[in-house]
């Protein structure tokens, strides 16, 4: 735990959200998943809910995690139809930008608001959370990419099949 803030994988499954379920349809997901931890239901770390999360050290992560998803999807969406031999590099690439991009900058936010840290206190602790969240994105990365394998359709820049016309 840093400046109050724990390790959880949910980075990991905010990346995956956006890079699987793609830019609108992630976002929402994990929208739907921070307004039910507000609403009450304890689906946040240590089984915590309701708004007064807002006023803890970890509420700036907890508010960039739809953007996030949002951003890796864009990435994802923008990025692999035009990739192909290099999937899980671009998937990698792409939540680990979305982390320094939206996560942490937004997560130094909240700890400078609400633990009251300096900017240089609020940057070293969430230096502690770095080398987790490449491997979060190192799994994202690689369960992405075995869901695209699974499913081919659901990888963006894939064609939908089309429907047989029905005869008479």
């Amino acid at each position: 735990m840093a400046a109050g803030v724990p390790i959880t994988l949910q980075t990991l499954a905010v990346a995956l959200t956006g890079m699987v379920l793609g830019p609108g349809r992630g976002a929402a997901a994990v929208g739907l998943y921070l307004v039910a931890g507000l609403a009450g239901l304890p689906v946040f770390s240590g089984f915590s809910s309701g708004p007064g999360v807002l006023a803890g050290p970890s509420a700036g992560y907890l508010l960039s995690f739809p953007l996030a998803a949002l951003v890796a999807g864009l990435l994802v969406r923008a990025l692999l139809p035009r990739i192909r031999r290099a999937r899980f590099a671009v998937l990698f690439a792409a939540g680990l930008c979305t982390s320094f991009l939206v996560i942490h900058p937004l997560g130094i936010a909240g700890m400078m608001l609400n633990a009251k840290l300096s900017f240089p206190a609020a940057l070293a602790a969430d230096a502690a959370f770095w080398p987790g969240d490449v491997l979060k994105n190192l799994a994202a990365a690689a369960v992405a990419v075995s869901v695209f394998a699974a499913f081919p359709r659901m990888a963006p820049g894939s064609r939908p099949r089309r429907k047989a016309a029905r005869r008479s």
